[in-house]
């Protein structure tokens, strides 16, 4: 079964409100980690099909084709992990 660590490459930033937070995929699991996240949030914007708006219960954040993910507004590293769980597995 797998894990958020199994995604996850690297969590750079802090937690705390109006705070991003920069979540890098691994290379490898990046393609599939996109997916997983355009297959359950829902889409407000795409610029050039390679920066994705998105919302997932109400926290709003931009997902890059590249393999990023910058959120906005996570109050604690719990909250974090949490949604990136419901959003990858």
């Amino acid at each position: 079964m797998p894990t958020v660590d199994d995604y996850v490459a690297r969590i750079e930033g802090t937690c705390g409100a109006e705070k991003d937070i920069i979540v890098t995929f691994k290379y490898d699991k990046k393609d599939e980690a996109v997916a997983n996240i355009l297959r359950k949030a829902k889409l407000k914007n795409t610029i050039a099909g390679i920066i994705f708006e998105l919302t997932f219960r109400d926290i709003s954040f931009r997902l890059y084709k590249s393999g990023k993910a910058i959120f906005r507004s996570i109050k604690n590293k719990e909250e974090l992990r949490e949604l990136l769980s419901a959003l990858l597995l």
